[in-house]
């Protein structure tokens, strides 16, 4: 399966983002209130300055206590991003996630963003293929 197929079947919500310079406690409220687990950095809606998870928040919340959430999103996102392409396929952006260790990756055509995908999408994707795969063998092995 294509990264392309999974943004489909996730429908048109588009990418929540966050402006530059806006705060860690507005980005934690966005979160909050969409039940999502990062959002990206970004001035237009399309360039990817950077990502911020809950996971950055609450890290840094329990090292520095709440102080943090006075800070810009600039300052606490992850600014290396790495991205994956409409045609990339999802098992070898599976792994890229769980090698690096993050939960959510932008999919960029070109410089520009057109979503962003989950560990879960990725993984819902790929259970659903293997679903497709079994039903097929036993439909073989059955005769129709």
């Amino acid at each position: 399966m294509k990264v392309k197929q999974i943004l489909q079947s996730k429908g048109s919500g588009g990418v929540e983002t966050v402006k530059p310079g806006s705060t860690v406690s507005a980005a934690a409220q966005i979160l909050s209130e969409k039940r999502i687990g990062a959002l990206i950095v970004s001035p237009d809606g399309q360039a990817a300055d950077g990502i911020l998870s809950e996971r950055d928040i609450v890290r840094e919340l329990g090292r520095r206590g709440t102080s943090c959430l006075d800070e810009t999103v600039d300052e606490m996102m992850t600014r290396d991003l790495v991205g994956c392409a409409p045609d990339d396929d999802a098992e070898a952006v599976l792994t890229k996630m769980t090698e690096g260790r993050f939960r959510h990756i932008p999919v960029m055509d070109g410089d520009h963003m057109i979503g962003l995908i989950s560990i879960g999408d990725v993984v819902k994707a790929r259970l659903s293929e293997l679903k497709l795969e079994r039903d097929a063998l036993e439909d073989m092995v059955r005769g129709y």
